[in-house]
């Protein structure tokens, strides 16, 4: 069924794909950004409304600005709140002002214009695998090693895992304000490590970060021993529109593999299609010297001690049962990140 929707953050790494898979599915598509203005973020949505005229539209909003979301709201069924800011660990330094404030207050603000907006049913938010568990050594507390949706992450702070505490006071109080109200429902899409093509180059999103630094070579010299839970962001987007469409959705949905890939098996794949595959390390860092030189990159020592060389598996069954997402292996994930990057690169 064909319906109009809204997406926060469009010009986001999840939203982009987002939108693409809403506008190929027939759906009309309202999307917020923070300023229509900044050609580089709001070129591929350009491009998607000239590929399917009159089914995109483009409103200015700001996830601190109580109100901004209610006219790219007006006649929207579901609304995707995927807006939110990610960093990896070491980018972040001020925890409130870059990660609390706009997830906390972008939560109330979305669905505080959901509340006053009569055609809303169901708002789907994207949160993480982040609002279940703050430190990887937190999982090892879960019966068999096993991360479910079951729990909340207790053990982050503005000082520690700032961006995992921004998600879980996110997700609780979107919990809060649905449960106050009986009108529409929500359902919450908890991804692990989005990775995969992008349609945007201007996204800041951790995730890209990351990977960019990777095949740029700046850790050429080796990486850490740590892991990571990773997804397809085609099927991080898949999960959204089967959250929403699907009546019976219902709850959190952990939306990863269901086992970890290392770092270094990271590189060990990007390597056999990298252009330049020197640039790629061999080596994984010891993990006494990890802890040695990782203050020297942000990463504080309370974080490597409960990182360092943790592995646990994600009961991802409710995402493929309910959702029917079926998960691409992450070594073509990785193949088609690489490929999309270089590609931006060389544009």
């Amino acid at each position: 069924m064909q319906q109009t929707v809204l997406v926060t953050g469009g010009s986001g790494y999840i939203a982009c794909e987002l939108i693409k898979q809403l506008l190929e599915t027939g759906d009309t598509v309202h999307t917020t950004v923070r300023s229509l203005g900044n050609t580089g973020k709001v070129r591929p949505l350009k491009e998607m409304q000239a590929a399917h005229p009159g089914r995109l539209q483009l409103f200015e909003a700001d996830l601190v600005k109580p109100g901004s979301f209610g006219a790219a709201m007006q006649g929207c069924s579901i609304v995707y709140h995927v807006a939110s800011p990610f960093l990896m660990q070491e980018k972040i330094t001020d925890g409130e002002l870059q990660m609390l404030r706009p997830a906390l207050e972008g939560v109330r603000n979305v669905l505080g214009s959901a509340n006053e907006a009569p055609t809303v049913e169901r708002v789907v938010l994207t949160s993480t695998i982040g609002a279940i568990f703050g430190d990887y050594s937190d999982a090892l507390e879960m019966p068999g090693h096993v991360l479910s949706e079951a729990f909340f992450n207790t053990t982050s702070s503005l000082d520690h895992n700032p961006y995992h505490y921004s998600k879980v006071m996110a997700e609780k109080e979107a919990w809060k304000i649905a449960g106050a109200q009986d009108r529409w429902d929500l359902v919450c899409i908890n991804p692990g490590l989005v990775l995969g093509p992008s349609l945007t180059s201007s996204s800041d999103s951790g995730s890209l970060f990351l990977l960019d630094e990777l095949m740029r070579g700046l850790f050429f010299y080796g990486v850490p021993d740590l892991s990571f839970a990773t997804v397809d962001v085609r099927e991080v987007a898949a999960a959204h529109i089967a959250a929403a469409k699907l009546p019976a959705a219902k709850g959190r949905y952990i939306v990863s593999s269901a086992e970890m890939i290392s770092f270094i098996d990271i590189a060990k794949v990007l390597r056999k299609v990298h252009r330049r595959p020197y640039l790629l390390p061999r080596m994984q860092i010891p993990n006494v010297l990890m802890r040695l030189i990782g203050p020297f990159f942000g990463l504080t020592p309370k974080f490597l001690n409960n990182h360092l060389g943790i592995r646990f598996t994600l009961d991802n069954r409710r995402s493929i049962e309910e959702l029917g997402i079926r998960y691409r292996p992450a070594e073509q994930t990785l193949i088609d990140h690489y490929e999309n990057w270089l590609k931006q690169k060389t544009a």
